[in-house]
C-alpha cells in the first residue's frame, strides 16, 4: 500500500486578510450603536430599536468573527493536525442563531405596539436612521469581496441587516409624517426580520453541513468517483470522503484498487492531477491497494457513494 499525500492544505488561507476589515467595521458599529439606542429611545421607535438591538448583537458577532479569523490563523500543532480553521464555523452558527433569536424577540415586541400604537418621534427617528444607513453602507462596502467564507458571511449577514433596519426605519419615519401612519414602524420591523430570518437560517443550515463533514456543496461525488475510476490503471474506489474545514477548500481520502502492472506512482500523478484540475481539490490522501485488498480484509468491494 501506498499512502501519498498529494499538496498541503490551502485552506484557511484567506483568513489573513480578514481580519483588518473585520478590525473596522466592528469599530463603526461600536461608534454608532450608542447612538441608535438613545435615538430609539428619545423617538420611541421600536424600528429604531430594533436595529439598535441588531447592533449590538453585530458588536459580539464581529468581535467573535475577529477573534474566529484570528484563531483560524494559528498554525497546526501536534494536538490539532488541521488547526483552528473550524473555530470559524462555530462562530458563524453561533452568529445565524442570534440573528434568529433576536428577529424573535423583535416580531414578538412589534405585534404589542400593532395592538396598542405609541406615538413617535419621526424627525429624529429619521436623522438616527439616515445616520445608521451610511454607517453601514460604509461597513457593508469594506467587507465586501470579503465574505467568501462563513464565518465573515455571517458578519456581512449583520451589516446587510443593520443596512436594511436603517432603511426601513427611514421608510417608516416618511410614512409616519406624510401619513400618520403609526403602524408603519412595527411592520417595518417585521419586514426587515423576515428578510434577516431567511439569511440566518440559511446560514445556521450551511454551518451545520460543514460541522457534519458534509460534502462541498459545489462537489458531486459521484463524479470525483467516475474521475478515479477513469484513471489510468484505477479498477475500483472506495471508501471516498469529501468534505472541508471551514466551507472553504475541499479535502479528500480515498482508496484506489490499481491493476499490479501499473506504477503507484504514475496512477497517484493522474488521480492527483484529475481532481486538481477537473474539481479544485488539492489537498487529497490517496491510498493504493491491491486488486485482492477487500478479499484479504473481508471487505466489499465496490463505491461508497450512490451511483
Amino acid at each position: 500500500m501506498t499512502d501519498s499525500r498529494i499538496e498541503p492544505s490551502p485552506a484557511g488561507r484567506g483568513n489573513r486578510t480578514a481580519t483588518r476589515p473585520l478590525s473596522w467595521v466592528l469599530a463603526l458599529t461600536l461608534a454608532y450603536t450608542l447612538a441608535e439606542v438613545v435615538g430609539g429611545l428619545l423617538s420611541n421607535s421600536l424600528a429604531l430599536l430594533a436595529d439598535a438591538g441588531h447592533m449590538m448583537t453585530d458588536n459580539l458577532a464581529l468581535t467573535l468573527a475577529l477573534i474566529a479569523a484570528w484563531f483560524a490563523r494559528r498554525p497546526p500543532d501536534p494536538s490539532r493536525t488541521y488547526g483552528y480553521q473550524r473555530v470559524e464555523i462555530l462562530a458563524a452558527l453561533v452568529n445565524g442563531v442570534a440573528l434568529v433569536v433576536v428577529c424573535l424577540f423583535i416580531v414578538w415586541e412589534a405585534w404589542e405596539r400593532l395592538l396598542a400604537p405609541r406615538d413617535v418621534d419621526y424627525g429624529l427617528m429619521a436623522a438616527v436612521a439616515a445616520g445608521g444607513l451610511v454607517v453601514n453602507l460604509i461597513a457593508a462596502r469594506i467587507l465586501h469581496g470579503h465574505h467568501h467564507g462563513l464565518n465573515v458571511r455571517a458578519a456581512y449577514l449583520h451589516v446587510l441587516g443593520d443596512l436594511l433596519g436603517s432603511a426601513g426605519a427611514l421608510v417608516a419615519a416618511g410614512l409616519i409624517a406624510a401619513f400618520g401612519w403609526a403602524w408603519a414602524d412595527p411592520i417595518a420591523s417585521v419586514l426587515i426580520c423576515i428578510i434577516i430570518l431567511v439569511s440566518a437560517t440559511r446560514l445556521v443550515l450551511k454551518s451545520l453541513h460543514v460541522l457534519m463533514e458534509g460534502v462541498p456543496e459545489h462537489l458531486d461525488t459521484r463524479e470525483i468517483h467516475r474521475c478515479l475510476v477513469e484513471t489510468s490503471g484505477v479498477e475500483d474506489v472506495h471508501d471516498l470522503h469529501v468534505w472541508s474545514l471551514a466551507g472553504g477548500a475541499p479535502l479528500l481520502t480515498a482508496h484506489l484498487v490499481v491493476d499490479p502492472s501499473v506504477t503507484p506512482a504514475e496512477v497517484l500523478r493522474e488521480a492527483g492531477r484529475n481532481l486538481r484540475t477537473r474539481f479544485g481539490i488539492t489537498h487529497a490522501t490517496l491510498q493504493v491497494d491491491p486488486p485482492d485488498y477487500n478479499i484479504v480484509n473481508g471487505l466489499t468491494s465496490g463505491p461508497t457513494v450512490a451511483e
